[in-house]
């Protein structure tokens, strides 16, 4: 590999989805890349020629709040609002692990004009065509930080490194900023079943460097997680494991890069690399939303709508995997850094056919809103698929489509929301997967029929879904 000196630039560049710059007093060590993972023919390719172009990208800012100011959460029934301090954990999200506008961290295309501005429109159901991530039956853990004080390293997480609670100009919620080596490990998190959804939003600065850390997602088996989340650092001293490296730009800003690889007893036993579009700094494409889905040993991967892994042999049987460790290595430039946000565990495989045929009742916590609305969020098209299957295949029946929220906010609010939401699901249906809207009936009932406690962050994520009764 050549050594290159590469130009920094300086200066503003506007942005749909800006950033406030959150500054880091120690400067980051230079990387040594692992040439496992970077000497291929690409790479050399792109480093041969000089990388004499630096790719223009989106500069912003992350801003970091004052650690004194108290956070506020929003009631279920105020205004969508864009507030660096908006609660998302609430009837209007779903706690869905997306940006609440939805089309800064899903775009479905982007384009550069001519001042280097770039734009992203929209996404919506359509561009989630191909996007068949069902979410788990249950959710059993969510995490959106809002419960921590901004600088504060979250109270529920362990690490060996350093990292801190902040906010995001323009985007609502907390959320757990990675700029340092180290392992960051969810303490709540004690068992990964053999069925399972891991979801959560990642972002980075935009002008992220080629040579700086990836962020690595270990799914592991642990016998003291305390002690041995340590061993899962970027060179790995773990012996039982599946791991996803993530990363926004590649050789020659072709893409973003990904890697997996899995460990039985200590020894790798699948290793590959591969290019992602989604997540993509050099394109503006540095907030996505990250789904991992397990059934029994299969794993599939997915950032937006791009489906990035499915390995039919990821997690090995008999197993005991139990544990979520993030790790970083070094960061070749000082605002390098890795920020996550909205993560959403759910445990169990949708059964969908059986459950609405048979038990004549399927609910479903996957269809997701925007704040305060009934647009349906992109990333619900594969539960939306998954129900209109079933309908499909049996032409017969007909359903009612309950919508359900949690408690806060008034009840008046909650019900007419409940109904809204209903009613966009059986138009969805019918536009999109051709259900006939006679076959579907529509209700609403707020906050009226909570499934679980009110009283915690998952209780309330259950409680938000939508029912399909069989008439």
């Amino acid at each position: 590999m050549k050594t290159f000196c590469f130009l920094i630039i300086t200066g503003l560049f506007t942005a749909q989805f800006s950033f406030a710059q959150v500054r880091v007093n120690d400067p980051g060590r230079v990387v040594e890349r692992n040439v496992e993972y970077r000497a291929n023919s690409k790479i050399d390719q792109g480093i041969n020629k000089g990388l004499d172009k630096v790719e223009e990208g989106v500069m912003g800012i992350f801003k970091k709040k004052d650690k004194s100011k108290q956070t506020k959460t929003t009631p279920d029934n105020a205004p969508a609002t864009e507030s660096a301090n908006t609660n998302p954990d609430n009837n209007k999200t779903d706690n869905a692990p997306s940006s609440q506008a939805g089309s800064s961290s899903n775009p479905s295309a982007t384009n550069t004009n001519a001042t280097g501005t770039v734009t992203k429109e929209p996404a919506t159901l359509k561009s989630y065509s191909k996007f068949d991530f069902v979410p788990g039956d249950k959710v059993i853990a969510v995490e959106d930080f809002m419960q921590d004080a901004i600088g504060d390293f979250p109270a529920k997480w362990n690490s060996s490194g350093s990292g801190e609670v902040v906010t995001i100009d323009g985007k609502t919620g907390h959320w757990l900023m990675l700029s340092k080596k180290g392992e960051y490990f969810p303490e709540y998190i004690t068992n990964l079943p053999e069925n399972a959804t891991l979801q959560f939003d990642l972002a980075t600065n935009p002008e992220f460097n080629f040579y700086s850390s990836e962020l690595f997602v270990n799914l592991v088996a642990l016998e003291k997680q305390a002690k041995d989340f340590i061993t899962w650092g970027r060179h790995t001293q773990g012996k039982d494991g599946v791991r996803v490296a993530l990363h926004p730009r590649n050789a020659g800003s072709t893409g973003g890069i990904t890697l997996f690889e899995n460990f039985i007893g200590g020894e790798r036993l699948l290793h590959n690399e591969a290019t992602m579009r989604q997540f993509n700094a050099a394109e503006g494409r540095n907030l996505v939303s990250v789904s991992f889905w397990r059934q029994k040993q299969r794993l599939r991967v997915y950032v937006n709508e791009e489906k990035i892994w499915d390995i039919p042999r990821a997690f090995q049987p008999g197993v005991p995997y139990n544990t979520v460790v993030f790790s970083t290595a070094d960061m070749h430039t000082e605002n390098d850094r890795y920020y996550i946000s909205n993560l959403r565990l759910a445990v169990g495989a949708p059964d969908t056919r059986n459950k609405l045929i048979t038990e004549g009742k399927f609910v479903t916590h996957g269809i997701l809103f925007d704040t305060n609305s009934d647009k349906i969020k992109p990333e619900s098209y594969g539960a939306m698929k998954d129900i209109a299957n079933v309908l499909t295949e049996n032409a017969d029946v007909r359903v009612r489509i309950i919508g359900h929220t949690d408690a806060d906010g008034d009840d008046a609010s909650n019900l007419t929301l409940s109904k809204r939401r209903a009613e966009a699901v059986k138009a969805a249906l019918a536009s999109m997967f051709g259900i006939g809207s006679e076959r579907l009936e529509t209700d609403g009932k707020g906050e009226s029929q909570p499934a679980g406690p009110n009283t915690t962050a998952e209780g309330k994520a259950n409680n938000r879904r939508v029912e399909f009764i069989k008439l």
